[in-house]
């Protein structure tokens, strides 16, 4: 009976004993992405992409202008002389330069989808670390709640048994000292899952309520076999890099302000009553090219090219390192928990015999109260261990690039 109590209570030591609403992992990251000031932006960011696609895609580089002009002598001589004119400004593309920026605008929208894939990843690692903070304090906070109920009880058998007389003064003494350890763990506890709770808050921004201990869903073979090909972070890099060189491209091909074509016609005449005299123009306007702005670009868009293919080789061998690292750590999470779990059991059950004995009058309260603190660091290790495995298995899907699921 003793034994199945503890299981229930370890039970309760992990699930709550109230439930609102059963939050899961999943649920609180989509909350607190809602809040993030890049998800409320990404909209118009995505807006602005379709923008520039569509202006690589116009028929000229720059809107058309109209010039409008008059002249006469009206201030002066005021002969009559009047001359008018209406002229169309096309921009022309230079060579290579719509493909340049038709090409550019597409790697900056697919650039877009990645980044945002990529913060939503990087804020995943602070709402799980965050979540399984939360999760380890209210553990401890509903341990050392267990910890109060069984001094109390243990005070109250003490009590009974000092008043017929079994017992000292000194022993009702150290059951007393016992059951105040047990309730300053337990105000140190509550202090501590608060804390982990307003600081989950602080990213989630809505009210948090009960939830239960729920490990995330297990990794795909296809997903562990393919690390870190699909990775987010990596895929950012990637198109980061596209960018750049699309950018040097462009860079390349802008090598100069664009060209004008304007097409006019003027009407004009000598003195007044004289007929008006229209002439058409047409005419193109080459500027020269300006060397050093063009280099200035040119070595811009070459040091982006390079700090992005650099910083994906820095980054590809730093992600490989945290994989292996998180797979280790969970096969050691995995270890640890099957040796808390045997440990809790055996304390579980040495607190059953040695709570008899001590009923029978056949171990001093001194015994009883070690059986009872290494029962309780038992199911506390083994309480810890669920949670660490739970995380560890968290971190791992978060090394492979995974969202919160």
């Amino acid at each position: 009976m003793r034994a199945c109590l503890l299981v229930a209570l370890l039970f309760v030591a992990v699930t709550p004993a109230h439930s609102e609403t059963n939050m899961t992992l999943a649920q609180a990251f989509a909350a607190a992405w809602q809040r993030q000031p890049a998800a409320q932006g990404l909209a118009e960011r995505e807006r602005a992409a379709q923008s520039r696609r569509q202006a690589a895609d116009a028929f000229t580089p720059e809107p058309p202008s109209i010039e409008l002009g008059t002249r006469s002598d009206r201030f002066n001589n005021n002969r009559g002389a009047l001359e008018q004119e209406v002229g169309l400004v096309l921009p022309l593309w230079l060579p290579g330069e719509r493909g340049g920026a038709q090409a550019l605008a597409e790697a900056e929208g697919a650039a877009l989808k990645q980044r945002a894939a990529a913060l939503r990843l990087q804020f995943a690692g602070e709402v799980r670390q965050s979540w399984w903070a939360w999760q380890m304090a209210r553990n401890e906070q509903d341990l050392a709640a267990i910890r109060v109920a069984s001094a109390l009880k243990l005070r109250g058998d003490v009590a009974r048994r000092v008043a017929a007389g079994d017992l000292s003064r000194a022993d009702q003494h150290q059951a007393d000292g016992a059951l105040a350890s047990a309730q300053a763990l337990a105000a140190e506890t509550e202090a501590a899952a608060e804390s982990a709770r307003f600081r989950l808050l602080s990213l989630i921004g809505v009210p948090l309520s009960e939830t239960s201990l729920q490990a995330e869903p297990a990794v795909p073979p296809a997903v562990e076999s393919d690390a870190l090909k699909n990775h987010p972070a990596l895929l950012d890099l990637e198109n980061r890099s596209l960018v750049a060189q699309q950018s040097l491209d462009l860079a390349r091909a802008r090598n100069r302000a664009s060209p004008e074509v304007a097409l006019s016609t003027r009407r004009e005449r000598a003195v007044s009553g004289d007929a008006m005299d229209q002439t058409w123009a047409l005419s193109l306007r080459i500027p020269f090219s300006s060397g050093a702005r063009n280099d200035a670009r040119l070595a811009e868009a070459n040091a982006d090219l390079i700090e992005s293919r650099s910083q994906y080789e820095f980054d590809q061998a730093r992600l490989a390192q945290q994989l292996a690292s998180a797979r280790s750590q969970l096969l050691t999470a995995r270890n640890l928990l099957n040796a808390a779990e045997t440990r809790a059991r055996l304390a579980a059950e040495n607190r059953g015999f040695f709570d008899k004995s001590f009923r029978l009058g056949e171990t001093d309260l001194p015994t009883r109260l070690r059986i009872e603190l290494e029962a309780f660091e038992a199911e506390r290790q083994a309480g810890r261990a669920r949670i660490n495995l739970a995380q560890s298995h968290s971190a791992y899907r978060q090394a492979l690039g995974l969202l919160p699921e």
